[in-house]
């Protein structure tokens, strides 16, 4: 459903309760994206509607309407700012963050938000660079003091984000930045000795549910890298993970898990019993991914053969298409030639359709020449679909931990 509201801007009532609804109050741009619906929520037993048709009514000038509505605004604007704020507190409290996400709330209230990929970046960037930079996280911009790489300057950078207006310059800090690359890759070479990780999901500012749900808990936890090289080459970071009870966790449970923030201290051994889980819940992992990205390319083999299979048939209904046409041309050619008047007007069109024979004998020919074509590019563009299905897999295994939560 549609809502349009006209507004008659020479009328000064209509223009100031514009005024006050959307850009007073920003009721239309407030905690849901459009909570006018705050109006109906205020205390007090305040009558918004009675109180603006008040002022239809019985004001007569502008300077009236602007007095009676400046009052009206005083008296509103505290009650729909306390129920605003109030509304935030409740949602960041009860609401898990994809929530947040999803609603458009920012959780400092002027704090800039960052899609998932350039949150889980600067998380990174702050630990790699944390000795020799300082950091703000309200702006999302770092003070490079150090250089650590060649051709990286020192000052000041700003995250690149697709959700925030970007500070343009020389420091703009992305992936593909070199001192981008310089973190990421440093990250991927950091050791990942036997740990005991606690993760603090009482002091996280947002509510995570999956995570809530095994607070107290503890148990073991494995990461592994899966590369597989087939259509595409696609890579997986694969969770296998259990609570001291023996319950699973899931991939998902797991990524949020390093949404809080942690201690690790170093972890003795993991007991055989442990150790055997893990390898049968990773094998099983992979194969279940590796199975799945099987499935995905068998979908695209068909998908692509039968694309090919419909190129070949427009192709030889094209061919076939310039046949009929030449034979529907010798026809006509040579009905006009059985009601030439003259010797010399039929001898003029026996010439015509020798060449349109001429014609369609050649189409003829190209029609085998291109079946022939269609075959040898439909089996060499098969086969070579085929080898692209063979997968090729590595599996390295990244860390083992003990984990907790508190």
């Amino acid at each position: 459903m549609v809502v349009i509201n006209f507004l008659n801007e020479r009328n000064e009532a209509d223009r100031r309760v514009y005024e006050l609804l959307e850009q007073k109050f920003n009721l239309f741009t407030g905690v849901f994206g459009a909570s006018d619906d705050v109006l109906g929520s205020i205390e007090s037993g305040v009558d918004f509607e009675r109180r603006v048709l008040d002022i239809y009514q019985q004001c007569r000038t502008a300077a009236e309407i602007q007095t009676a509505f400046e009052t009206l605004q005083s008296d509103l604007d505290e009650q729909i700012q306390t129920r605003m704020r109030n509304t935030r507190k409740l949602l960041l409290e009860n609401f898990d963050e994809d929530v947040h996400e999803r609603l458009k709330v920012n959780i400092a209230g002027t704090r800039e938000k960052l899609d998932w990929i350039g949150r889980l970046f600067w998380m990174l960037t702050r630990h790699v660079l944390k000795d020799i930079s300082d950091f703000d996280d309200e702006t999302f911009c770092f003070t490079l003091n150090v250089n650590p790489v060649p051709d990286v300057m020192t000052g000041q950078y700003h995250l690149v984000s697709k959700k925030s207006e970007n500070i343009p310059g020389e420091y703009l800090y992305r992936l593909g930045h070199p001192l981008g690359e310089h973190v990421v890759l440093t990250a991927k070479n950091y050791p990942c000795p036997l740990a005991e990780v606690t993760f603090d999901i009482t002091g996280h500012p947002t509510r995570i549910a999956v995570v809530q749900q095994i607070k107290e808990q503890s148990g073991w936890m494995r990461l592994q890298h899966l590369r597989i090289e087939s259509f595409d080459c696609q890579e997986y970071l694969l969770f296998s993970a259990f609570n001291d009870t023996g319950k699973s966790l899931d991939q998902e449970t797991c990524e949020k898990l390093f949404l809080c923030n942690g201690t690790a201290a170093p972890a003795k051994s993991v007991p055989a019993s442990a150790e055997t889980r893990l390898d049968k819940e990773c094998t099983r992992h992979i194969q279940a991914t590796i199975a799945k990205n099987l499935e995905e390319n068998s979908h695209h083999f068909h998908q692509t053969r039968d694309q090919l299979d419909k190129w070949a048939e427009d192709m030889e209904m094209a061919v076939q298409k310039d046949l009929d046409d030449i034979k529907t041309r010798i026809r006509e050619a040579q009905r006009r030639s059985r009601q030439a008047p003259t010797l010399e007007e039929q001898h003029e069109i026996q010439e015509q359709i020798a060449g349109l024979e001429r014609k369609k004998r050649l189409l003829r020919q190209r029609i085998f020449d291109i079946e022939d074509e269609i075959a040898d590019k439909r089996d060499r563009l098969v086969s070579e679909l085929e080898k692209r299905m063979m997968q090729k897999t590595t599996c390295t295994p990244v860390f083992t931990i003990r984990w907790k939560v508190r």
